[in-house]
């Protein structure tokens, strides 16, 4: 129990926003992310370090115009984005915000937060996301889609979202089922969390820099002279090839890697929890106790997501997902989630329905059905 109740402690604390949130106003909102054009780049800095950099609207809405302005810009050559602080590149959407909003913030939330994602997955200029520290959901949005992606030993991703009754949005239909095997699907599941180069060796990142190197990598980037893509590409190389930080080691998932692509090409949760319970490994019980705590409802949601996801593009899978979206913002268990997780803190959700089995396929498919002239559209 205790590696479960400390996955669910670690990410209640990565929603320390809750202590912290408050309506914005205008100079602080100027603030949160830092907007700025450095020698050849332009630089986004997440800069929220006591909320780990949790994205909101406001950091959203001043993110994606100067993203467009930069990517036509003859002048711009490349985007960096990064955190503020040690701890966190952006440990996900503020939740809190959403939850405590209107439904017209959390259909803007979920609708513009999908549009940047989009914008930087087909973003022409080089990007370049340093997610050193903790990157989870939302901070997987900003990062993920783009052309590379630097991690450090700090680096500390997972997908949590089923534990509070959402599924792995942000693209996760997209690049989840796209990982090596079915290393995704056991991600988006169980919240599974990978640690420093694991993060690199398991597709998330394209490099893995130590992160008392990151400084000169980023002076190094900004320092170029018009550079092309390659150019670009040669100096993270260049550091990630020099970086010696667990350079033997071998993969957190590697002995269990043909298991997890059996385990996990189950067609339905049910069969996947069989798949575990028949296996009876030690490894296979501890995955099973973690699904057991998450909402049934997100775990079939999240599980016909990545299937539909896996021949879909970005765009196709990020309509898609915001119809999940504001299916769960209407449903019950993401409120339900929160409350237990983030707010209240008892760890003890109510989910309804409680069982897989009282999740129908009705209900799954009303989850999917389109929104007519609410869809997303870019």
């Amino acid at each position: 129990m205790s590696g479960l109740f400390a996955r669910f402690n670690s990410f209640k604390r990565i929603n320390i926003t809750l202590h912290h949130l408050r309506m914005s106003n205008h100079t602080d909102a100027e603030q949160e992310v830092l907007l700025e054009r450095k020698g050849c780049a332009g630089v986004i800095t997440l800069n929220r370090p006591k909320n780990l950099n949790a994205l909101n609207l406001n950091m959203i809405r001043q993110i994606y115009p100067q993203l467009k302005t930069w990517e036509q810009d003859p002048e711009t050559f490349l985007i960096i984005i990064k955190g503020t602080g040690a701890k966190a590149f952006c440990a996900g959407g503020d939740i809190i915000e959403i939850v405590k909003g209107n439904q017209k913030i959390s259909q803007n939330f979920f609708r513009e937060e999908y549009m940047l994602n989009n914008a930087i997955g087909s973003c022409q200029k080089p990007y370049v996301a340093f997610i050193h520290g903790i990157t989870m959901g939302g901070g997987v949005g900003v990062s993920i889609h783009g052309h590379f992606r630097v991690a450090t030993e700090k680096s500390l991703f997972a997908m949590p979202e089923t534990a509070i009754g959402l599924f792995p949005d942000v693209g996760g239909g997209y690049f989840l089922p796209r990982l090596q095997g079915k290393l995704g699907y056991l991600l988006a599941l169980t919240g599974f969390r990978l640690k420093g180069r694991d993060v690199y060796t398991a597709g998330i990142a394209t490099h893995f820099v130590d992160s008392e190197k990151l400084g000169m990598l980023e002076e190094d980037l900004l320092a170029l002279k018009s550079p092309s893509k390659e150019n670009i590409a040669d100096v993270l190389e260049t550091y990630h090839t020099k970086s010696k930080i667990d350079q033997g080691k071998s993969f957190v998932l590697e002995e269990h890697m043909d298991k997890i692509n059996s385990w996990f090409s189950a067609n339905t949760v049910e069969q996947i929890i069989e798949n575990l319970q028949r296996d009876g490994s030690s490894f296979a019980l501890e995955q099973l106790k973690v699904i057991n705590k998450m909402s049934p409802t997100s775990l079939k949601i999240a599980l016909r997501q990545l299937i539909e996801g896996s021949s879909k593009t970005l765009q196709e899978v990020l309509t898609m997902e915001y119809r999940l979206s504001q299916a769960c913002m209407r449903g019950h268990d993401f409120h339900e989630g929160v409350r237990a997780v983030l707010i209240d803190k008892d760890q003890s959700p109510k989910w309804k329905p409680a069982t897989l089995k009282e999740v129908t396929d009705e209900d799954l498919n009303n989850f999917f059905k389109s929104l007519g002239s609410n869809d997303l559209k870019f």
